[in-house]
């Protein structure tokens, strides 16, 4: 079903079109059925409730393959909340895609990253994922020229005159605005799985004023 209604509020204009034009909604049962066997099982009910609250909001919600980590969740879906009060309290944020060592998550103060023993914030909510997916699947279209770093190429990169783009919420992974060129640093991978080798960022170049943000973003 395509998502002509409910877009999730606080995107920007980009970010809105990017999910009404290629993302639809998957019917999705949804998490308040499973509140009395969670609580059961010791789950706090300010935890059930984050769930609860996120499905009500994305649940359903597919969007195109992202152009990392295997192309991300294949629909946004609320997962039975996992933690400790020391520690704190994560969800899952949605099946994978493809078979992947590491889950898609919701963390402690409503981050979207990546868990495999190791917790990595990608981004500071799960709307700066969406908003990254739609600046890549942006800067793709409207770039002259692409090109693609890895390892410790990524470090040597020259960031400090380029400006962050806060809607993305970054955390492990960024993005930078410059005069004429739009850079996504991706490091939740090599992070998680403390493999160095898997940093990666790509540099969208020749954009033009639109280029760099697009739909008034």
């Amino acid at each position: 079903m395509a998502i002509k209604e409910k877009i999730p509020d606080g995107l920007t204009r980009r970010a809105q079109y990017f999910v009404q034009i290629h993302g639809y909604r998957i019917p999705d049962p949804g998490v308040e059925q499973n509140r009395a066997q969670w609580l059961e099982h010791g789950i706090p009910a300010a935890e059930i409730d984050r769930a609860v609250a996120y499905q009500e909001i994305w649940g359903g919600i597919a969007l195109p393959p992202s152009p990392h980590y295997d192309g991300g969740p294949s629909s946004l879906s609320a997962g039975v909340p996992e933690g400790a009060k020391a520690e704190g309290w994560w969800f899952g944020a949605g099946p994978q895609r493809t078979s992947l060592p590491y889950s898609f998550m919701i963390g402690p103060g409503g981050e979207f990253g990546i868990h495999a023993g190791t917790w990595v914030s990608l981004h500071g909510s799960i709307a700066g994922w969406v908003e990254s997916m739609a600046l890549a699947d942006h800067a793709r279209r409207c770039a002259r020229t692409i090109t693609t770093v890895t390892g410790e190429a990524v470090e040597a990169l020259q960031l400090d005159g380029l400006e962050p783009v806060l809607e993305v919420a970054g955390r492990a992974d960024t993005w930078w605005r410059g005069a004429d060129s739009l850079v996504a640093v991706y490091r939740g991978e090599a992070e998680c799985m403390l493999a160095p080798q898997c940093r990666t960022a790509t540099i969208y170049s020749g954009l033009d004023e639109w280029g760099l943000k697009g739909l008034g973003a």
